[in-house]
């Protein structure tokens, strides 16, 4: 029987994730798959309000899985066989990004590759000071394929991507928060405390408005979409269709008028 490579609890209105493949949670097939059906059961859990992602261990995720990624490139024949691996990467990754709650990803250790570019795709970012952080593909001769070109570029900038992935530098907790590729820094014996607190506030937020806001926060960054009507659109749609929406307003506007 195979042993479970990821854990699913629920902490109240947080769905947690757990990553638990030592010795470094590195993205295997068997990891890539546990991710995709952990998406399956948020996306169908309409009481989950926000993802945690974690690790049992002491390093986040190292990045690839060197065993399968050497029995892919022992032969030439068998690159196309990588690349379909690292599309799946991809396709996880963007399920993580666009999932309609809040994701929040505890970097406890070290992120480096494949393993940044999961923290990459989760909304909020909290590191260790301790923590490593990097895209260090290019002393292989190789990209940040699964997305770390296209989300630390949006994220923080051409300049700040060029940094980190032409020049493979490592970053600490404090670095990456100064460059804001993490959004908090904090002393690795406050880090699940303080990863908790975040996920058990932003699941309390309503759904529907969170998921209408990142859709929204993602058109302006697509030149075929018109984020501005589209906000007007998501607007209509939660003062009609969201009870939760009407509530919440209405008791704001009754306080404001005592």
């Amino acid at each position: 029987m195979s042993v479970p490579v990821l854990h699913i609890s629920r902490v109240g209105k947080v769905a947690v994730l757990t990553l638990d493949s030592p010795p470094v949670n590195a993205l295997s097939k068997a990891l890539i798959k546990a991710l995709h059906a952990a998406m399956d059961e948020v996306e169908a859990d309409r009481g989950v309000g926000a993802v945690h992602i974690r690790s049992a261990g002491k390093a986040f995720c190292a990045g690839a899985d060197l065993a399968e990624m050497r029995e892919n490139l022992s032969d030439p024949d068998k690159v196309d066989a990588q690349i379909d691996f690292v599309r799946d990467i991809q396709d996880v990754l963007k399920r993580i990004e666009t999932l309609g709650v809040a994701t929040i990803a505890e970097v406890g250790g070290a992120a480096m590759g494949g393993g940044l570019e999961l923290a990459l795709a989760c909304d909020f970012r909290v590191a260790a000071i301790e923590a490593k952080l990097a895209l260090p593909e290019v002393n292989l001769g190789l990209i940040p394929g699964a997305g770390g070109t296209q989300r630390l570029t949006r994220l923080c900038g051409p300049s700040v991507a060029r940094r980190l992935i032409l020049g493979a530098e490592i970053l600490g907790g404090e670095a990456a928060q100064s460059l804001g590729v993490v959004h908090w820094a904090v002393p690795r014996a406050e880090l699940a405390g303080f990863a908790a607190a975040l996920a058990e506030r932003v699941a309390g937020l309503p759904r529907a408005a969170v998921a209408a806001s990142k859709s929204c926060i993602a058109a302006a960054f697509d030149p075929t979409r018109d984020g501005y009507q589209e906000e007007l659109e998501r607007t209509r749609d939660l003062l009609l269709h969201e009870p939760e929406t009407r509530a919440r307003v209405e008791a704001f506007l009754n306080k404001s008028a005592n």
